[in-house]
């Protein structure tokens, strides 16, 4: 995995091609690119094929942001449900919440995540 503060830097990227910036892409930032795909899992092809233009740069950095963004809150909502669940007593609803979200997400990271509270679904309340 990336650099704890990578994805933040994609996320900066984003937000200048928002503003409609200029954006250099030039060794780091090329490189910064290629770990967080790998982070949010995109393919090597499917990377390099996007960074052989700068509008392919710009797609794949939107492409990532969206990985990030979209995980995360499906994967928080998820938690909270499935938490919310648990405490009123259903175990099955707990559950199915976390293996909807698996079902669906492709960042390993948050599929982590969402696994080890999957772990823990049937551990009594403390």
């Amino acid at each position: 995995m990336g650099e704890p503060h990578d994805w933040d830097r994609v996320l900066g990227l984003y937000a200048r091609l928002e503003r409609n910036e200029a954006i250099e892409f030039d060794a780091d930032t090329l490189d910064l690119c290629r770990r967080v795909a790998r982070d949010v899992a995109i393919s090597s092809d499917n990377q390099e094929s996007a960074l052989l233009s700068h509008a392919g740069a710009e797609t794949l950095v939107r492409e990532m942001r969206r990985r990030i963004f979209e995980g995360s809150r499906r994967l928080s909502r998820a938690l909270v449900d499935s938490a919310r669940r648990k405490k009123a007593g259903d175990i099955a609803g707990a559950r199915k919440v976390l293996e909807d979200v698996l079902a669906v997400e492709v960042v390993p990271l948050y599929q982590e995540q969402a696994k080890t509270a999957l772990d823990y679904v049937d551990d009594p309340e403390e």
